[in-house]
């Protein structure tokens, strides 16, 4: 990279995995929403022990219900009216992808919600835009 050119968060990333640049617009919504489920459950596992030091099995808990489909499906409700044009344009790909995978406990609707959500997340993350990832999680738990 040339000097005094300013290098993006996704060249950071790039380069710390040692991964060549990807157009992420060109990523399938299903793929988004398969990185996109890590990087909420980091962030939704990074809140919940920043707030309070507790047993690690009462965290686990906290974690699970809250990246369940039903309650990512719940937080959707807040963050769709927040979501840029782009975030909601990755949001209804991600929704409306046919997934070769059923919800195991959820409704199908559920499901296609948190995986529209899942998609958003996976964008954002692979984006570089951690902080708006972050800020996303924050709106949706004080408000679900």
């Amino acid at each position: 990279m040339e000097t005094g050119v300013k290098k993006t968060e996704q060249d950071y990333l790039a380069m710390k995995f040692q991964l060549p640049p990807h157009d992420i617009k060109e990523y399938s919504p299903l793929t988004l929403a398969y990185i996109g489920d890590v990087a909420f459950e980091i962030v939704v596992r990074t809140v919940l022990v920043r707030r309070a030091n507790r047993q690690v099995n009462k965290l686990h808990r906290a974690a699970a219900a809250l990246v369940s489909a039903e309650h990512q499906s719940k937080m959707v409700s807040v963050l769709e009216e927040r979501f840029t044009e782009e975030e909601s344009q990755v949001y209804k790909r991600g929704r409306n992808a046919k997934a070769a995978t059923k919800a195991k406990n959820a409704s199908i609707t559920d499901y296609r919600r948190a995986t529209g959500l899942e998609a958003v997340m996976g964008y954002l993350y692979l984006k570089g835009d951690y902080q708006r990832l972050v800020d996303l999680v924050e709106m949706a738990l004080e408000h679900v």
